[in-house]
């Protein structure tokens, strides 16, 4: 493994304090049972990552293969991750990853290159989503699988439009969803016009926010890296989003993330939700929604672009430093193949099948039938995205709601903390962004990026 650079070590600056032997975790590739191979995952604490858990006792009992797992909320699991596969202590013999990390550990030679695995005629690794198995690429060579893959669409509960009297556009624009919400914003009976993330994090308030910057014509950087924080564009993108998630959202913002509105907009308490495809898995699944039947889905709303969708997706990869990578693979490629699907849909419900990362998924009649209100809606949103250039403007990096840059973990986290405590009320949109301003022209000077 390659020493670390100053642009690696950048990826566990804001993870240096997290004390690994609190992860209740065994270390990795031990003996399990005495029964065959022991591996730990480490995964993220959201529905379809739950469903693995709850489900892998078939594969256990198919191939005898112990599969231990550490479920984490995202911002700690991407702490806990970071640090520790960027120094190399190997607890985890699977890591739950995204479309960020997966090129830029790659290139760090931190992941397992799975070309040969993936290229057994079982897996149909051409049957995974072009735009999602190319994020998960690095030099022609797949080092990570999804597990599912997600754009981001405005959700809305149909029911409560009905009540009010109010009719959603075919798309949207922010500035209707602005009018839509306050026409819906009903606190006394504890019905929020809007649920947006404030939770502060890289991937939870900046994802969608993200969007809206891009939309309304803001962006990080220019085109020799000069930060644009402070734009004209970008301000009014932030102190718009701020407002609208002040006035009309959910209780309590700075301290909601994916979950907390998904609750929300499942239990009637929020009229609309902007957040990933993936949350209408849930909202549609009448065992663990109150909205089931009554959501109705439309692209994510523009303002100065044609679209406006991010790409994600949580995916699988091996470490380097795991001793089980056969094992390890036999259980992804088990989690992420086209029979997971089905038995997912037959055991659990055909809503919670995981959408986004096989194109073999929408030719399932029983999941169409199930999923029809949403479905056509999540694959076009995915293959609608444009990574290199979601703005207005062509980009020096491949990404929607973040940069593909080593130094954007700590840069997203920090920016996302001032975001979040301006949604808190306890700064301005101005002063948040001011300090915001700060810490990308910190990144662009220190990275070396301007003498690119």
């Amino acid at each position: 493994m390659k020493s670390p650079s100053i642009k690696q070590r950048a990826l566990v600056a804001g993870s240096v304090a997290v004390v690994l032997a609190a992860s209740a975790c065994s270390g990795a590739g031990g003996g399990g049972n005495g029964d065959g191979e022991s591996i730990t995952i480490a995964t993220v604490a959201n529905p379809q990552m739950q469903d693995i858990e709850e489900l892998s006792t078939h594969f256990e009992e198919e191939t005898g293969i112990d599969v231990e797992f550490v479920v984490l909320p995202e911002n700690e699991l991407r702490d806990r991750v970071t640090q520790d596969i960027a120094t190399g202590s190997g607890q985890y013999d699977i890591v739950t990853i995204g479309t960020y990390e997966t090129p830029i550990w790659a290139e760090n030679e931190w992941l397992t290159n799975l070309d040969d695995y993936a290229s057994d005629p079982d897996y149909d690794v051409d049957d995974l989503l072009t735009p999602v198995r190319e994020a998960l690429t690095y030099e022609d060579s797949l080092y990570a699988v999804p597990f599912y893959g997600e754009s981001s669409f405005l959700m809305y509960r149909t029911d409560l439009f009905e009540a009010a009297g109010v009719t959603m556009p075919e798309n949207p624009t922010w500035d209707e969803v602005a009018d839509l919400a306050a026409e819906l914003n009903d606190p006394d009976n504890d019905v929020a016009g809007i649920c947006l993330r404030g939770l502060a994090g890289w991937g939870e308030v900046l994802a969608p926010l993200n969007t809206v910057i891009n939309t309304f014509g803001g962006r990080w950087y220019d085109e020799d890296w000069n930060a644009q924080l402070t734009s004209s564009e970008t301000v009014e993108a932030v102190q718009f989003y701020v407002d609208l998630v002040s006035e009309y959202g959910e209780p309590g913002a700075a301290n909601a993330g994916f979950s907390e509105c998904l609750t929300a907009t499942s239990q009637g308490n929020a009229a609309m939700w902007l957040d990933a495809t993936v949350g209408a898995s849930v909202l549609e699944d009448p065992e663990s929604s109150d909205a089931a039947g009554n959501m109705g889905y439309v692209p994510a709303p523009v303002m100065e672009t044609d679209s406006s969708g991010w790409l994600w997706a949580w995916s699988l990869a091996v470490p380097e430093t795991s001793e089980s990578k056969d094992a390890a693979w036999e259980f992804m490629a088990w989690a992420t193949g086209k029979d997971y699907m089905h038995l997912v849909g037959e055991e659990l419900g055909w809503t919670r099948v995981p959408p986004g990362s096989r194109a073999s998924t929408y030719e399932i009649p029983e999941y169409m039938e199930a999923a029809e209100a949403f479905a056509p809606q999540t694959l076009e949103a995915i293959q609608n995205v444009d990574v290199n250039q979601p703005g207005l403007y062509e980009q020096n990096w491949a990404g929607v709601q973040y940069i593909s840059i080593p130094e954007f973990q700590d840069l997203g986290t920090r920016v996302a903390q001032e975001i979040s405590a301006a949604i808190a009320g306890n700064q301005t949109v101005e002063e948040a962004l001011e300090k915001a301003q700060g810490y990308a022209e910190e990144v662009a000077d220190e990275g070396g990026y301007r003498d690119q």
